[in-house]
């Protein structure tokens, strides 16, 4: 945060190191060296086999950045649909539109989990792909409890020539870690934000396979360089890369593989707690940060559960779920462990956060009940709940007895906490 907040973010440097197109950048060059140096070592990679841009401004340009490097205008591309916890990014579009860029400038036809049990479907993406015979396949997802099979998705990538990319926005500091698959075994490109569980300011990076020359991959470092810059953004944030260099030499300490494991761990207690209360976990369970949690039994919808949740200071989020069909309306909610467990919470934590979670639940169903299907109606109904009030006193209570990283919660003036 110190380093995000600097006056680093004063100075001109587009171009990479060594090569700019403003003077004066003698010591960002430094410093953008150090932050590529340190995505390498973060993740294990070697520099021999591997390169990273570190300039992306967010895991969305990242993307669009990679694939103007990898893809002509109207090239396929396969991605996990957004009903299925894929995102936005990967070839999103409806019946009616064509919501993403990657949909509007490439052929997309997404893949999808299992309709029943809410796993992928290899097997049906590797008989799409051998009939679309996609220029890119698009691994990882937004809103996906399970680990991936990175060899079998290279195995479907070879069959038709396509270049296999893997987005572990939501993972990635459980890939460097080693707390899950590694998809730099089987990849060739692999994108990230470096917020989320990588636990830096928000911006992303862009991971490329190199390879001698004439072979595969050996004009993949040129040409995602040039996508990033001049192609799809201008100068670099250099206060946030700089900030991104401090996460990464975290996110290679001892300390943070202790964060990783306690992720997981503590994601298993709150979804083991859940569907102890009875609730329905897609995949029933976890093996990563998150659960997500298809409220559909329980008559409610992701949107009202979000909402009661805001009421009683608990954020979490409105989530697709497989079988869904509309965004908006969705039937769960995705919570997630990282943010959490930066605060001290331990499994026990968990337990009495699911349990808070569980009286919300039962809260909604209740409320909705008197107060009928419309939000709007809903949303009155919540504020005139004296049990509502009560569960946010509750929350409250539990929450400030851990610590805020970064700052004291107690020296906020009380006019700006309310």
């Amino acid at each position: 945060m110190e380093a995000n907040g600097s006056a680093l973010t004063n100075k001109y440097s587009e171009g990479l190191p060594g090569a700019r197109y403003y003077g004066g950048n003698e010591f960002i060059d430094q410093i953008e060296e150090l932050c590529r140096k340190r995505a390498l070592e973060a993740f294990n990679v070697s520099p021999e086999q591997w390169g990273v841009n570190v300039q992306p401004y967010s895991g969305s340009t990242a993307n669009f950045s990679a694939f103007t490097a990898m893809l002509a205008p109207h090239d396929r591309i396969m991605g996990l649909d957004l009903p299925s916890g894929g995102h936005l990014t990967h070839g999103y579009a409806t019946a009616k539109k064509k919501v993403s860029s990657s949909a509007i400038y490439f052929e997309s036809l997404p893949y999808q989990v299992d309709m029943k049990t809410g796993y992928l479907d290899y097997d049906k993406l590797e008989a799409s792909a051998a009939l679309f015979r996609p220029k890119l396949i698009i691994c990882g997802a937004s809103a996906y409890p399970r680990d991936w099979d990175y060899a079998r998705l290279r195995k479907i990538a070879d069959q038709s020539g396509a270049y296999l990319m893997a987005d572990i926005a939501h993972t990635s500091g459980l890939v460097a870690a080693k707390e899950v698959n590694n998809p730099f075994e089987f990849c060739d490109v692999v994108t990230t934000t470096t917020h989320k569980t990588l636990r830096g300011p928000r911006a992303g990076l862009i991971f490329f396979r190199r390879a001698p020359k004439g072979e595969k991959n050996s004009d993949l470092e040129d040409k995602v360089n040039f996508a990033v810059f001049p192609s799809n953004q201008g100068g670099p944030h250099n206060n946030t890369i700089a900030g991104i260099a401090v996460a990464l030499k975290q996110a290679a300490s001892p300390a943070f593989k202790e964060y990783a494991i306690q992720v997981k761990a503590n994601a298993r207690a709150l979804g083991e707690t859940l569907v102890k209360r009875g609730y329905k976990l897609v995949t029933d369970g976890t093996e990563n940060h998150l659960v997500l949690w298809d409220l559909r039994p329980n008559g409610l919808t992701g949107s009202k559960m979000e909402k009661i949740c805001d009421y009683v200071s608990i954020t979490l989020n409105k989530n697709a779920v497989h079988g869904d069909s509309s965004a908006l309306v969705p039937g769960g909610v995705r919570v997630g462990t990282p943010a959490l467990t930066s605060r001290s919470f331990k499994e026990a934590d968990f337990v009495q956060v699911a349990e808070f979670l569980h009286r919300a639940a039962q809260l909604a169903i209740s409320i909705q009940a008197t107060s009928g299907k419309l939000i709007k109606d809903f949303i009155v109904a919540l504020d005139k709940s004296e049990e509502v009030k009560a569960l946010k006193a509750d929350v409250e209570k539990f929450a400030r007895s851990f610590p805020m990283p970064g700052f004291n919660p107690d020296s906020v003036p009380a006019y700006a906490r309310h």
